[in-house]
């Protein structure tokens, strides 16, 4: 009998589908040699369909790329969703949606993938906003602003402060515009900036 490794019902019962198979063993007898019962061999589970749940769980991944199985979960039961954590995690690891919790950073660049990213193919189209956070010595952080053009990759401002307001964001901006001139058709804005700058940046251009 198959005692020393775990298995699971599953790879017993696939065992016994061998045994009964290629040697030709009953399946009274396949079922005691791999340690499974016999109610448990003749068992086919009859899964609902998850297509709906499997999609709007798509959806709120998209929509909210930080969220993690759990947090997607809760929002499921607020919906009215019957489906349990389990079900919820099931699906959220086989569409590949896992975000990795060993760092923030690795969280951020996991949820990245999950953007849609436009195709860029002119100059002066879309400019990316985001902070580069680093920290002094004695542990005091920064925060530096980049703005980078995403076809040419140009960096056209990288501004260093200890913290950043929305009308410090809309000077660099408007000190970029005298300076060279030109204004993109679109910004790209990262999550971390607020609602502030969101509002003082569309009151210029159009947000991407």
């Amino acid at each position: 009998m198959f005692k020393k490794k775990c298995l699971t019902a599953r790879q017993r019962k696939k065992l016994a589908d061998v045994l009964i198979d290629d040697y030709k063993v009953s399946i009274r007898r396949a079922c005691m040699l791999v340690n499974l019962y016999r109610t448990t061999f003749e068992y086919h589970p009859h899964r609902r369909d998850d297509g709906p749940v499997r999609q709007r769980i798509k959806e709120i991944a998209v929509s909210r790329v930080r969220y993690g199985a759990d947090r997607i979960h809760m929002l499921l039961r607020r919906e009215g969703w019957p489906d349990n954590h389990k079900r919820v995690r099931r699906i959220y690891r086989e569409e590949g949606l896992n975000l990795r919790l060993t760092s923030d950073l690795m969280r951020a660049k996991a949820a990245a993938h999950r953007l849609e990213r436009p195709e860029v193919s002119n100059l002066d189209y879309c400019w990316s906003i985001d902070f580069v956070h680093d920290q002094l010595y004695n542990g005091r952080k920064l925060r530096a602003l980049t703005i980078v053009d995403n076809c040419t990759r140009f960096c056209y401002a990288i501004v260093v402060k200890i913290s950043f307001k929305g009308i410090d964001v809309a000077e660099v901006m408007e000190s970029l515009k005298m300076k060279y001139g030109r204004t993109p058709k679109r910004y790209r804005l990262t999550m971390e900036l607020n609602l502030q700058v969101r509002i003082l940046i569309a009151g210029l251009i159009r947000i991407m």
